[in-house]
């Protein structure tokens, strides 16, 4: 669909996600204004220098005024306060959304906040890198990655529609689920994970018969790969367990039985059982390449090629 999507998009939260939401409707020409809004002084002159947004502001109610479209990019834990604080400057018709990672929590804190005539459509980008802060962003960020919209029973089908339509000029596949699933969802194939992979590398930096000077240099690509997970943004990830912990405890339970009957096969030294697993497991990792979602080379999800040269002369 040719042309600015919207008139107005207010971006609250300019992290990683809010300022690449920025610079793929820049790319896309997808809205004729675009304003932000940042707690932290730091982010808004950093905003300010880079011309991330045409306005940026500390309240997040002035970069709401008159916006059709909101996208909220804060972590979980300040949907409430965020949603609370910008309601009396929604415009009537407006979209409301957000790029949370934990659905049924935007739907309990955002939801009591939108008034009569407002639009809410919570959503999440599944795309990102362990990068934070307003300069991390690029325009490819969501291209060929997936963004979930969980729209509430009843919702008006229409701006679903357009929101979807928004979510695809900006380069993503979209797919509609309810919040509940969302969250099972996410839980296994993204919270888990991290939650491992800082547990794994804690325990490394923990352990006294190995030092931490070995651990960095000796450091093998599946150690490598976990603490990147690993580096990504804490306000964030300690928001996401607190909202997700229903289902991410229920993953662990899943996990934990599985982890045991690995540790009963290394014991016995069931061979067969090793091999199995690890076949199956290799398999997945295939389709998930063959998907667009990963491809074979190093440090998938950071910008190369000319996007890195890009930046790198920013």
């Amino acid at each position: 669909m040719p042309g600015p999507h919207f008139d107005h998009v207010a971006l609250i939260g300019l992290g990683l996600i809010g300022s690449s939401i920025s610079h793929a409707i820049r790319r896309g020409g997808l809205a004729k204004r675009i304003t932000g809004a940042a707690r932290s002084e730091e982010t808004r002159k950093i905003a300010e220098r880079i011309k991330l947004c045409d306005a940026v502001y500390a309240d997040p109610a002035e970069a709401v005024a008159g916006a059709d479209l909101v996208i909220i990019c804060t972590p979980v834990g300040a949907f409430g306060p965020v949603a609370e604080a910008i309601r009396p400057a929604l415009k009537p018709g407006a979209i409301i959304s957000d790029a949370g990672s934990v659905k049924t929590a935007a739907v309990r804190d955002i939801g009591p906040h939108i008034p009569e005539g407002v639009h809410f459509i919570p959503g999440h980008p599944i795309a990102g890198t362990e990068h934070s802060g307003p300069e991390s962003g690029f325009a490819e960020l969501f291209d060929g990655r997936w963004c979930i919209l969980t729209p509430l029973p009843g919702a008006e089908p229409e701006p679903v529609a357009r929101l979807k339509r928004f979510w695809e000029a900006c380069g993503a596949s979209v797919e509609i689920m309810t919040a509940e699933h969302h969250d099972l969802v996410l839980a296994i194939t993204s919270h888990v994970p991290h939650l491992i992979a800082y547990n794994i590398v804690g325990t490394a930096s923990d352990l006294e018969k190995v030092t931490e000077k070995e651990v960095v240099k000796f450091s093998a690509s599946g150690f490598r790969d976990f603490t990147r997970i690993a580096a990504s943004d804490p306000t964030m990830w300690r928001d996401i367990f607190l909202n997700n912990k229903e289902a991410v405890l229920e993953m662990l339970g899943r996990f934990n039985e599985d982890l045991a009957a690995l540790q009963r096969a290394i014991r016995w030294g069931d061979g067969d059982a090793l091999f199995d697993l690890f076949t199956k497991t290799r398999a997945i990792r295939r389709a998930i390449i063959e998907a667009g979602q990963e491809t074979p080379a190093p440090d998938f999800g950071r910008p190369h090629g000319a996007t890195a040269e890009k930046k790198k002369s920013a």
